[in-house]
């Protein structure tokens, strides 16, 4: 397949035209941001993690009956993908309290809830992606009712296959976000990708992080952590 013109180029991606009007190419940059772009930096190899982790994660969750954007791994950093229409809407579900709810909601990290929480955000750069519900949505014309409810019932469906694959690793999910996008005959699909950029995961003994916020925080060790993740995915498959 091809690669055409470039169509966009967002923070940690490049997406490309292919010859097939329907399939797009995903390139995986080692770009870093954080605080809506306000931080900026490298992470070496993290490119190349995460479209490899995205798309072993993704081929399981199909066999799992969660439909995705995935459709071949090209190379190291290149994947072809479907196209989609991205619903503006992040997804963040949380198990234990850490990050923005933690700071919104004045409690401490590492409160286990005792269900998943979801939370929805308006998808929306120049606002600065801000919190919204379903009726929001809706008002807004982001999405439909039936449309909200299925990207509910899947990022649920998601959230237990990670939970129970990622302790199988040693690791905690602690809370991740998920974009979904509609094929162009209306069907909703997991589209992005699932990553240490998108997912909070804890080292299941050490509490240690594994993921983004050692950018966020300063913390070091940040190529480390996301090899670290990546070895023990690669164990597990």
């Amino acid at each position: 397949m091809e690669k055409k013109e470039q169509l966009y180029e967002g923070k940690a991606k490049r997406v490309y035209k292919t010859d097939d009007p329907e399939l797009l190419i995903v390139s995986y940059k080692d770009d870093a941001t954080a605080f809506n772009g306000l931080k900026k930096g490298t992470i070496t190899g993290k490119g190349v993690i995460n479209n490899r982790m995205s798309n072993l994660l993704m081929q399981r969750l199909e066999k799992s009956g969660v439909p995705t954007h995935f459709v071949k791994e090209l190379n190291d950093r290149e994947t072809l993908v479907k196209k989609v229409s991205i619903v503006p809407l992040e997804v963040i579900i949380r198990n234990i309290s850490a990050g923005s709810f933690a700071k919104r909601y004045g409690t401490e990290e590492g409160i286990v809830f005792d269900e998943p929480t979801i939370e929805f955000s308006y998808k929306n750069d120049e606002l600065g992606d801000p919190l919204i519900n379903d009726y929001h949505a809706i008002a807004l014309k982001l999405a439909t009712r039936e449309e909200i409810e299925t990207i509910k019932k899947y990022s649920f469906a998601v959230n237990s296959f990670l939970q129970k694959f990622w302790a199988e690793c040693g690791v905690t999910l602690v809370d991740f976000k998920l974009e979904f996008g509609k094929l162009s005959d209306g069907t909703i699909v997991l589209a992005d990708e699932i990553s240490p950029d998108t997912c909070r995961l804890w080292d299941s003994k050490t509490g240690e992080k594994l993921d983004k916020d050692r950018f966020r925080r300063d913390l070091g060790g940040v190529e480390e952590a996301y090899a670290e993740v990546m070895k023990r995915l690669s164990e597990h498959m």
